[in-house]
């Protein structure tokens, strides 16, 4: 069909690989929503849930750590165990990433900007 023009139909084969690459990025972006990690701290006593996209969805805090005079002690084990979460969540988007980019035939550690 675009064989006698050239230039005209590599133009649509990156239109189509384009609009291939758009819904993949859909459905990762679906995908990552579902996808969770857990975040911990104090040996297990602090867990922080979260989405690979990084919203903190459950926090389990073993009751054995509640003590009125361990008030910052707590609030410390509960952001450490926040920011592991998010940290293992940013590191599992950017997994998902580049299996996604893999296939564009793109080099390795190409970050996209998103």
């Amino acid at each position: 069909m675009f064989k006698g023009l050239g230039q005209m139909g590599d133009m649509a084969k990156m239109m189509k690989a384009a609009q291939e690459m758009q819904s993949k990025m859909a459905e990762m972006q679906e995908d990552m929503a579902k996808m969770t990690v857990t975040g911990e701290s104090g040996a297990g006593l602090v867990k922080a849930t979260a989405t690979a996209k990084g919203e903190l969805t459950a926090l389990d805090i073993d009751p054995s750590i509640f003590n009125g005079d361990d008030k910052e002690v707590v609030e410390d084990l509960i952001l450490a165990a926040i920011k592991d979460a998010q940290q293992k969540a940013q590191a599992k988007a950017q997994e998902e990433m580049s299996k996604l980019t893999e296939g564009l035939g793109l080099p390795p550690g190409m970050n996209l900007p998103f």
